[in-house]
């Protein structure tokens, strides 16, 4: 039997070279796992960009929130779209990432969410799509 270990080398790959990730959903709530995961990759050296519509204008983590994806300025070069939202909203948010982020490189789905056509649609445009996982349960095992 063959093992397919693509997706693991694609979180090896993701957790090594990513410096720029948008947050969608971020929490300003310390008890909210989009704050736990967002403080993690802040503190493994990634630059975490808050993206939530009723904190927009002020800070979580330090950092500015923006209300969406295509307020974020370009230059602030987004690699890596992290999603905290329901799996029925992947699709907008995978179809604005796409518009709107010159440097995307990685759209990330936290446990319990998927957008199946939205990951082909990200895939399509060579985006490297992660779905129902968390980066600070996956990335200690690649770093």
């Amino acid at each position: 039997m063959d093992i397919d270990t693509t997706e693991d080398d694609d979180i090896a790959r993701i957790a090594r070279t990513t410096r720029v990730v948008a947050v969608v959903g971020l929490s300003p709530n310390e008890a909210r796992a989009s704050w736990g995961v967002a403080r993690y990759l802040q503190a493994i050296g990634m630059k975490v960009i808050p993206v939530n519509p009723g904190h927009a204008g002020h800070q979580i983590l330090g950092e500015e929130v923006y209300a969406t994806l295509s307020d974020i300025p370009a230059d602030r070069g987004v690699e890596m779209v992290d999603i905290f939202h329901r799996s029925e909203a992947v699709s907008e948010v995978v179809d604005e990432a796409l518009a709107h982020l010159p440097d995307l490189k990685v759209i990330w789905t936290q446990l319990g969410i998927r957008g199946d056509q939205a990951a082909t649609r990200a895939r399509k445009a060579g985006v490297t799509v992660i779905q129902d996982r968390c980066p600070k349960i996956e990335f200690p095992r690649h770093r």
